[in-house]
């Protein structure tokens, strides 16, 4: 039987380790390195289906957790799954749950058999495991679901790290073992907190399990960034070539740039909405507070040069004023243009790998990319 997801690595960039792909889902094809916006509820916040697409969005994230709680996987499928219920027809990854379910931090009790919660909305008792993390999924009709896993807080000791690892394994197993949807793929997560040594064993023990893609989770969760750095180069060479490698969680410009350098396919991050809707934008010159008094009469775009609708419609001093007035509105556009930033960038990014000239991008994009504007 055909497998669900498949990936064609198309081009290697002569100088680096940068990789140029195509993801194949049962909802289309996901031309990589690419940036994913964030759906967490079934809605990308501020955005509909038709502008997500309008901006070129390839592939969209909801998750496990937060749809489980409300409004529930069977009131999904009981909708179509995921795609009818909102309305977007191009490929979706739901992330496993894993991460908010650890976050949740006293309202948790970690036990082999998965993990007793209570709900962050009424304090209701709830549990999610690998074979109930697999059975949400299915039922919302992802084309990547993710395996559940233990995200490690940084720091921790070693001990807590390789403790962590090895029941992500063992749930990794259990989840494949699980899982039965023949038009769903499921990715497994490297983990091992910043040791390399552990992100080392990660690597190589869930490639052996031949899963279909590989997430790299725990990272970008506090940590200095060439922390994540060391761990991405640590790992590389023990990640399989011919499958799509996903940083999970990561989402700003500086560390897209570094993360394809070292050979990530797949990002996401919901900094991009989150910063919009306080009026922060992304620009290749670095972080731009649109609500500073300073725009206050900049009747230029956002960015010159973008072609999004913020920036081919709107003034900055428009914009701030919305933003200032606690205009939606504001918000909405700031999010427009953020979302389209990334994706920009990242078309930018596969144009310079096909001409085997991202070494020479990379530089110049670091030229200008003002660091101490940075997120």
């Amino acid at each position: 039987m055909p497998k669900p997801v498949t990936f064609d690595l198309v081009k290697k960039d002569a100088k680096t380790h940068a990789r140029r792909g195509v993801v194949h889902t049962p909802h289309g094809d996901i031309q990589t390195p690419i940036f994913m916006p964030v759906g967490t509820q079934a809605t990308v916040k501020a955005m509909t289906s038709r502008e997500l697409k309008e901006i070129g969005s390839q592939i969209i994230l909801s998750n496990t957790y937060h749809l489980h709680i409300r409004p529930g996987e069977d009131l999904i499928r009981e909708a179509g799954g995921l795609h009818k219920f909102m309305s977007w027809d191009r490929p979706i990854l739901t992330d496993s749950g894993g991460f908010q379910v650890f976050s949740l931090a006293s309202l948790r009790k970690i036990k082999e058999e998965g993990v007793h919660f209570r709900s962050h909305l009424d304090g209701s008792k709830m549990f999610i495991g690998p074979e109930t993390s697999m059975d949400i999924q299915q039922a919302l009709g992802s084309d990547i679901a993710m395996a559940f896993d233990v995200c490690s807080p940084y720091p921790c000791d070693h001990r807590t790290a390789m403790e962590a690892m090895h029941r992500t394994h063992r749930w990794a197993q259990r989840c494949k073992q699980h899982h039965t949807r023949e038009d769903q793929a499921v990715f497994g997560i490297v983990q091992g907190a910043f040791y390399e040594d552990l992100r080392i064993e990660s690597a190589k023990v869930l490639a052996d399990m031949d899963f279909p893609g590989y997430g790299i989770g725990g990272l970008s969760v506090g940590e200095p960034k060439p922390i994540m750095y060391g761990m991405l180069e640590a790992i590389m060479p023990y990640m399989p070539e011919h499958k799509p490698r996903y940083l999970m969680g990561v989402g700003s410009p500086d560390c897209l740039v570094e993360g394809v350098y070292r050979g990530v396919d797949m990002f996401d991050c919901v900094l991009a909405t989150r910063v919009a809707r306080n009026g922060t934008c992304f620009t290749d010159s670095g972080r731009l507070v649109i609500r500073n008094a300073q725009y206050a009469r900049d009747f230029g775009p956002i960015e010159e040069g973008c072609d999004c609708y913020a920036c081919q419609n709107y003034s900055r001093a428009y914009i701030r004023h919305l933003l200032k007035a606690g205009e939606i509105t504001g918000g909405r556009l700031a999010t427009i243009h953020n979302l389209r930033y990334l994706i920009r960038l990242m078309e930018r990014i596969r144009k310079a790998i096909e001409e085997d000239r991202f070494e020479e991008f990379r530089r110049d994009f670091f030229n200008k990319y003002d660091m101490s504007r940075n997120f």
